[in-house]
């Protein structure tokens, strides 16, 4: 998707998730106190690290215990708010931002933590030739229940095929998955 229809509808989306991401930020603060905004740093194109946005959805200081640590639906560690934040993939709104600065796009490969990029292979590494995406082609094909190869093997895919065409059928995909609720959050 070229950049200038990126920005129109990152802009679109933006105003119109505005009044959900205050009343989150909102809430967060009001259950556990602490920042609404949880940054991580992310590798994006090209290897470039970047820091990524999200809301917070555990309790301040909670970051994973380790590399690839699945935050599973009874995760202690996530606040109640957290919870249907996941479920709802609303957590991601911020990412938007990084969408606006250029870090990010609306689609394309999730973007991971450098611990996990250490250990790919060249072949893994061709899925930083795009800018990393709030969806990608990955995310609506299974997201967390597909295995971690697999994922990687999918964003290569889409690094392969990408088009317009893809990127609008990826993004029905997701606003589907989104309203109905399907395939969002890890069991």
């Amino acid at each position: 998707m070229n950049r200038a229809l990126e920005m129109i509808l990152t802009g679109i989306v933006m105003a119109l998730t505005a009044p959900v991401l205050i009343v989150a930020a909102i809430l967060i603060r009001l259950e556990g106190g602490g920042s609404a905004i949880y940054r991580q740093k992310r590798v994006g194109q090209h290897g470039n690290e970047f820091e990524m946005l999200k809301l917070r959805t555990m309790v301040p200081g909670s970051d994973p215990v380790g590399i690839g640590t699945v935050v599973g639906r009874d995760d202690p560690r996530v606040t109640r708010v957290g919870r249907w934040l996941r479920r709802t993939s609303l957590d991601e709104l911020p990412n938007l931002v990084n969408v606006w600065q250029g870090e990010m796009a609306l689609v394309g490969p999730r973007p991971t933590i450098p611990a996990q990029v250490a250990d790919y292979t060249p072949h893994q590494h061709r899925r930083h030739e795009v800018r990393p995406g709030i969806t990608g082609w990955a995310q609506v094909q299974g997201r967390a229940g597909i295995p971690w190869d697999e994922r990687i093997e999918l964003d290569v895919e889409y690094v392969d095929n990408r088009s317009l065409a893809l990127d609008l059928e990826i993004l029905r995909r997701t606003v589907w998955l989104a309203a109905t609720g399907q395939g969002l959050a890890p069991d």
